[in-house]
């Protein structure tokens, strides 16, 4: 299990996002030497955990919960073939592209060490977004992006370091539950009744998801 790639991205003025400034960050490149990351602050103030990564729209990305945002070669790999075209690691708009751990089987709370130092928690997964489709180009793009639920996941900086290319990923905590980044995708996307499961992850959950779990399970419109 290792990173292959760091990739980071620069602000881009486009016609299809609806952020404040007209731009997006989504297209990530490798970086060429090791990456700091840290916590970068709450959403709508923090931006990206990695250095010299954009954050476009503090509205809806980055902060403590969305520090970092990783996805598998392999499911890269699904997507190559399914759709007929090469994707570059950071096509997804991924901050790590990982080999050899299934990402969507990481659990809630789940903490990886990666290199020496740092270590991060799985927090949520990937939301599709309107960005996201027209930035693949691909009709009906996030229907099937849903269908597949195979997100990848954000997390979480517990301990900032640095981190680059080829640096092995080490699983150091598994919780005691059964709350994947498959499941609350499929929760959060539509699959409303699973929502109350997700609870188990306690804390551990992105507050936003949770608080929507815990209306769901109130019987309150989340």
């Amino acid at each position: 299990m290792r990173v292959l790639t760091v990739n980071l991205g620069r602000p881009k003025a486009v016609e299809y996002t609806d952020a404040p400034s007209g731009t997006t960050g989504i297209d990530k490149r490798p970086a060429g030497g090791p990456v700091r990351v840290a916590d970068p602050g709450r959403k709508g103030e923090g931006a990206s955990g990695l250095a010299g990564d954009t954050v476009c729209d503090l509205r809806h990305h980055g902060g403590t919960h969305q520090a970092v945002y990783a996805y598998a070669r392999e499911d890269l790999d699904h997507w190559e073939a399914e759709l007929g075209r090469p994707l570059a690691n950071g096509a997804f708009g991924e901050n790590l592209t990982t080999t050899g751990l299934d990402v969507n089987a990481a659990l809630i709370g789940e903490r990886w060490r990666i290199g020496g130092s740092v270590v991060l928690e799985v927090a949520s997964g990937r939301v599709p977004c309107r960005t996201f489709a027209d930035w693949l180009g691909e009709r009906g793009w996030v229907k099937r992006f849903t269908e597949r639920a195979a997100p990848g996941p954000y997390l979480r900086v517990l301990e900032p370091g640095e981190i680059s290319a080829g640096d092995a990923i080490e699983v150091v905590h598994r919780p005691d539950h059964d709350v994947t980044v498959e499941l609350v995708f499929r929760a959060y996307m539509g699959r409303r009744e699973l929502l109350p499961r997700t609870l188990a992850a306690g804390d551990a959950l992105d507050p936003e998801l949770r608080e929507a779990a815990l209306k769901y399970a109130a019987g309150r419109p989340s």
